[in-house]
Parts: C-alpha cells; sequence; structure tokens
C-alpha cells in the first residue's frame, strides 16, 4: 500500500515526460453521490490504467480489474500493476470469488477501474460494453462515471510525445442499475447503450 503512493507520483512524472497529458472533467469526480464507485474507460492501450491512474491521482488506491495479458506484457509493467491494485478477473478459476470481494469492497467505500470493452479497441470504434461492469454496480449500488480516453495522433494509437487526454464524465447513478436479476437483459442492453452514449459525447 504505501509502495503505491510512492509508485504513482513517480508514474505521474515519467508519463508527463513521455506524453503531453491533459485530464478534464475531474470536477465530476465530486459528484459522485455514493461511497464507493466505477471509473469506466474506454480501451485503446496496454496502458490505459496508467493515465486514468494518474490523473485521478487522489484518493485511496482503487480495484483495478485486468486481463490475464495485462500481466504477461513485461515484468515491470506487472509488477507496477499488482502495486497499483490491479486484479487478474478474466481467465482465472476465481473470478467469481473475485467479483464477489470487489463488490463487498465497493460497499464498504472503496472504488473500482474496469474496461467494460473486455479488450482494445482495434480501429478506433468503441466495443460493445461486457456485463460485468453492470452486474458489479448492481450489486453494490455505486455510480458510474464514464471515462474516455483521447490520443490525438493521425490514427488514435498511442505514440511517444503524443497528446493525451482523459475526460471524465458526469457521473450515472447508482439507481440507474438497480436489475431484479443479472440475467434482466431488456436493463443491460440499456445500462450498455446509456454507457456508449455517454463515452461518444466525452
Amino acid at each position: 500500500m504505501v509502495l503505491y503512493y510512492i509508485l504513482l507520483p513517480l508514474a505521474w512524472i515519467v508519463f508527463h515526460v513521455g506524453f503531453r497529458v491533459r485530464a478534464e472533467g475531474r470536477d465530476n469526480l465530486k459528484k459522485i453521490r455514493t461511497r464507493g464507485y466505477i471509473l469506466a474507460p474506454n480501451h485503446i492501450s496496454a496502458i490505459d490504467p496508467v493515465f486514468v491512474l494518474i490523473t485521478r491521482f487522489w484518493g485511496r488506491r482503487m480495484i483495478v480489474f485486468a486481463k490475464k495479458e495485462l500481466f504477461e506484457i513485461n515484468a515491470f509493467l506487472s509488477w507496477f500493476f499488482r502495486c497499483a491494485g490491479a486484479m487478474c478477473v478474466r481467465g482465472t478459476k476465481e473470478e467469481a470469488a473475485v467479483i464477489d470481494e470487489t463488490v463487498a469492497r465497493c460497499q464498504n467505500g472503496e472504488s473500482l477501474l474496469i474496461f467494460p470493452e473486455g479488450t482494445r479497441e482495434k480501429d478506433g470504434t468503441f466495443l460493445q460494453p461486457k456485463s460485468g461492469l453492470f452486474v458489479i454496480a448492481a450489486a453494490a449500488a455505486v455510480d458510474v462515471v464514464p471515462v474516455r480516453l483521447h490520443y490525438e495522433t493521425p490514427d488514435g494509437k498511442i505514440k511517444l510525445f503524443c497528446k493525451v487526454r482523459v475526460v471524465y464524465g458526469e457521473p450515472m447513478p447508482a439507481a440507474q442499475f438497480a436489475m431484479e436479476s443479472r440475467r434482466d437483459m431488456k436493463k443491460l442492453r440499456a445500462n450498455k447503450q446509456a454507457l456508449l452514449d455517454a463515452w461518444e459525447k466525452l
């Protein structure tokens, strides 16, 4: 935990040297009405989580949901993401237990960073969000903050020294995600579209 508060300022310095990072809409984080909350960014690059963490910057360490592949990029990034609170949730036998633990932690005031698309965008087009985000938001009864990452390059892909914009949107209220069951497909479809619409506006 202590290491996290040392690493984050260092990451802020390194990434502001390597990229022109700009955060927009951070005041929207002050509008959150639940103890815990979920940040839900689109997903373009393997290092997207770092840009979100260094622009949010304040507060307790977040829970970060990450695919198994994120821990296989290189040893340093694997170590950094684990120090930053990353949990491997896809492709593991403990996935259900991790989700249940996350719900409990969010109910107790912790916050979650999850990339709802589940994998990186290939051509700059948003992918259909997975259901996991909405199931967790409903079970934990927490607000969801849509976040959009922009890499301002000709092809939209990250490049060294490029301008990076991290835009925080208006919180989506916890009541919006309430479901009678995890199989409420109509509600899931509506919430997925609402998130896509929110990203589009950022």
